[in-house]
């Protein structure tokens, strides 16, 4: 049975229960055994045990983790202190100095973000080496919907972005008209320039969060 440590458990105790994730488990042990997957077992949901259900105010989807050695530690876009930044990430940072004036960070770890209540979740929660998205299709999704619909249940005003035709897949099950929804392409070098860079999700997530009497998030 996962253990996340808050109120996600009680949340996701149900999901965690079934068959379904049953089957998604049984897969997992036959990767981890065979394969070399990231991030580590350990590391799944990090992104859940950094920013619990009730101190959440933006949500940020990714796609899957990064399949490189050493990037991919639970949280969506965000890679240790001493790895080098993805492209996507640098892209990120980016777009945050040109918004807030704000020079990029020494590193790429986002657990600053997390602790703030940026849940960094991804669509695929694992992936093995090399391959991207290659843990699609094989549960993950069915997870990931439960949380999104239970963020999208949220009694406070939440902010989610969405990057990218993956993460904007998931925006049919955020109606809840109390929360700000925010698309864009995705980071990534191949989209940034068709609209990632100049689209001021940064700061309109700020705007928001304050008229809600939420706070800032410090980007």
């Amino acid at each position: 049975m996962v253990h996340i440590g808050n109120d996600w458990d009680e949340r996701l105790a149900e999901v965690f229960g079934g068959e379904q994730y049953a089957q998604l488990r049984a897969f997992l042990k036959a990767e981890y055994s065979a394969h070399r997957v990231y991030p580590d077992m350990h590391d799944i949901f990090n992104a859940l045990r950094a920013t619990p259900f009730a101190d959440t105010r933006v949500v940020i989807l990714g796609q899957d983790p990064y399949h490189g050695p050493g990037q991919a530690h639970g949280l969506c876009f965000s890679v240790k202190p001493g790895v080098a930044n993805p492209p996507s990430l640098e892209n990120i940072f980016k777009e945050i100095q040109e918004e807030c004036g704000k020079e990029p960070p020494e590193n790429g770890d986002l657990t600053r973000w997390a602790q703030q209540g940026v849940l960094l979740l991804n669509n695929t929660l694992t992936v093995r080496a090399g391959q991207a998205a290659s843990h699609a299709g094989h549960g993950w999704e069915a997870v990931t919907d439960v949380i999104v619909r239970q963020l999208n249940d949220h009694p406070q005003p939440l902010v989610f972005l969405l990057w990218g035709s993956h993460a904007q897949a998931k925006a049919k099950s955020i109606t809840n008209p109390q929360h700000l929804l925010l698309k864009a392409p995705h980071p990534s070098p191949l989209s940034a320039y068709r609209g990632f860079f100049g689209c001021g999700h940064f700061v309109k997530a700020n705007e928001f969060l304050q008229a809600n009497g939420r706070g800032e998030i410090n980007w």
